[in-house]
């Protein structure tokens, strides 16, 4: 098989002006293929670790695979590629990234939108999934939008709203700005109060377990590590509360990156992320 090819492209949210980078993974065929579309985590990228191995992975499996850096993630157009504009990071919210999630699929359904060949797509068959934070979104999402047909949670939060609490809360709300520390780059990421704002201005619609519960109607598949070292898995069965029809896999030995590290230099998944990436594959392919 011919080595996935990638498409690069970049789009700007009609809800703000801040533009964000996206890539397309496949080989082309001429074929409509069914297309996956891939959401990071907090603190996370599009290129983070090893996903692009991941995504040439559901390429070569015969998927179209985009994913995209959220908006406001920290990651610069043109920059090192990592997390550098902090202000940005403390400008995001959840709302954003919802919003940067929608605008990507109303690209993909306008032909020239993306540089991803229209007849290289099979948009009936439009998939999301999500990791950590960006699996909690791509629920959510899913649940807000009919054309998503099924949806793959790796690790997902199962609530917007971690149980701030209260003094916590009131510091906050008078600094204007908290600050958590990224483990891997030492750096401290600012989180602006409007983050709270908007959650409680927009607590319907950014309620997982309620969206789960009443308004997501398509097949959902919850992978998790009973390893996981920051999303507990007893967390899980909240989610299968409000959604009981949920394929859930519990992944022994597995933390919350599924073996992956940022850099990664491999030119294969980790073992556990390739076992994560074959349940979603033939799961997306049953519906």
């Amino acid at each position: 098989m011919p080595a996935p090819t990638r498409l690069d492209f970049t789009l700007t949210p009609a809800h703000h002006s801040r533009a964000f980078a996206a890539d397309a993974r496949l080989v082309p065929d001429g074929r409509a293929k069914p297309v996956v579309v891939f959401v990071h985590g907090f603190k996370g990228f599009k290129d983070w670790g090893h996903f692009n191995v991941l995504a040439d992975f559901f390429a070569r499996r015969g998927f179209v695979f985009v994913k995209l850096d959220l908006s406001h993630n920290g990651v610069v157009i043109g920059g090192t590629g990592d997390l550098e504009d902090l202000d940005a990071f403390g400008r995001n919210n959840f709302s954003i990234e919802l919003d940067d999630i929608g605008c990507l699929l109303d690209a993909l359904q306008q032909p020239g939108q993306t540089p991803v060949p229209a007849a290289e797509m099979d948009l009936g068959r439009l998939y999301l999934a999500g990791h950590s934070r960006g699996g909690g979104l791509a629920m959510l999402k899913a649940a807000e939008d009919a054309r998503v047909r099924a949806v793959a949670a790796w690790a997902p939060i199962t609530d917007v709203n971690p149980g701030w609490p209260e003094p916590m809360m009131q510091h906050w709300q008078q600094a204007g700005v908290l600050h958590v520390e990224n483990t891997r780059t030492k750096q401290q990421l600012p989180l602006y109060f409007q983050i709270v704002e908007d959650y409680h201005q927009n607590r319907r619609r950014l309620d997982i377990q309620h969206n789960l519960r009443l308004r997501l109607r398509q097949p959902l598949l919850i992978i998790h590590g009973d390893q996981d070292e920051t999303l507990p898995v007893d967390k899980v069965p909240l989610l299968q509360q409000a959604k009981p029809d949920a394929e859930v896999v519990i992944l022994p030995g597995a933390g919350h990156m599924f073996g992956g590290a940022h850099p990664w230099a491999e030119t294969e998944l980790p073992p556990l992320a390739q076992e994560v990436a074959e349940r979603t594959a033939a799961f997306f392919e049953q519906h």
